[in-house]
């Protein structure tokens, strides 16, 4: 395991709240993340753009506002920056598209709303709302999710607003792996090894919690391919008494149900979170599914496990000055 924390943000993510206390984790994605991988000016804007997603949810949570709500804030900052695998900067898929996969789920009521395989909503997660609250389902796709976005009057963005010149160059560098003969499953898929997938927990100050997951796949997907990040239990779940938002290789995410699971050892079993979300992450990692989580549970008790050389990652309290980080010796 890389995981190796910041003391400090140890001890942030730790402390169980007060009884009006919110809390708000959110990630940008797990990989192979070094420092000697990044440059200055980009270690830079991830930072920064963590610490205004962490700055949007918070505003709500602060003023009383509900968990649900502000998990959506924080994944709209990270969908609109082109530093992550989310909304804009979304990677594409073989044939040279952007097809766009969210998850929100509320705790309190285990209400959810989900959106695979969309192309021009500007904020998927924005849908994936729009789901929950007023179609009376769970889960939209394709045409279908996007004909419902344009119905509810949901922003629209052509592909152009997607497309950024880093993803396209992704793409020309998996065609030519795909042309020298490289295998197409597992991290082939992502010729960086990065799983960009960004996503957000929160407790607000009732209680509640809600998680929320947006992303734009993998490098080079095929038919129509869905990850977990949308599917609720695998990449996202959120229940009275635990919250989760995945980041990592899809298939193996869910299979095992990641986000499911370890809210399930939470629930039934009372265990920590830091420490049932290691348990599933290390069990995944057997499977060969590598990644990171977040987990958030009713008592403001967080956790990151990520089993990946660094995870893009952040968190904030009230009362406390937001923290984020991004290798894994930090």
């Amino acid at each position: 395991m890389f995981r190796r924390a910041l003391a400090l943000l140890t001890a942030l993510i730790a402390t169980p709240a007060m009884a009006e206390d919110w809390t708000l984790v959110i990630h940008g994605g797990a990989g192979v993340i070094e420092r000697e991988r990044m440059t200055p000016e980009r270690d830079g804007a991830v930072r920064r753009a963590l610490h205004e997603a962490l700055a949007a949810g918070s505003a709500i949570l602060e003023r009383g506002g509900t968990s649900l709500d502000a998990v959506a804030a924080a994944v709209r900052v990270l969908e609109d920056d082109p530093n992550f695998n989310a909304g804009r900067g979304a990677v594409f898929t073989a044939e040279g598209a952007n097809e766009l996969d969210a998850a929100i789920m509320d705790g309190r009521t285990r209400a959810a709303g989900a959106v695979a395989g969309v192309t021009a909503t500007r904020n998927p997660i924005s849908l994936a709302r729009a789901v929950m609250d007023r179609s009376g389902h769970v889960m939209l796709i394709g045409d279908g999710a996007d004909a419902f976005s344009r119905s509810q009057g949901l922003e629209q963005a052509g592909p152009e607003w997607f497309a950024t010149p880093e993803r396209r160059e992704q793409l020309e560098r998996w065609r030519a792996a795909q042309q020298a003969g490289l295998p197409q499953s597992g991290l082939a898929f992502d010729p960086d090894h990065k799983f960009g997938t960004v996503g957000a927990v929160a407790r607000d100050r009732a209680g509640n919690l809600a998680a929320a997951t947006s992303t734009g796949g993998v490098t080079g997907k095929r038919w129509g391919r869905v990850g977990d990040a949308p599917l609720i239990g695998a990449g996202t779940y959120a229940d009275a008494t635990c919250a989760v938002s995945a980041t990592g290789a899809g298939e193996f995410y869910i299979r095992m149900n990641v986000a499911h699971e370890i809210c399930a050892r939470v629930r039934l079993s009372g265990e920590p979170v830091q420490q049932a979300a290691d348990a599933v992450q290390a069990e995944t990692l057997q499977l060969g599914g590598s990644g990171g989580v977040i987990g958030l549970t009713a008592d403001g008790e967080a956790a990151f496990s990520f089993n990946t050389p660094g995870m893009y990652r952040g968190v904030a309290r009230q009362g406390d000055a937001a923290m984020v980080a991004v290798y894994g010796d930090e």
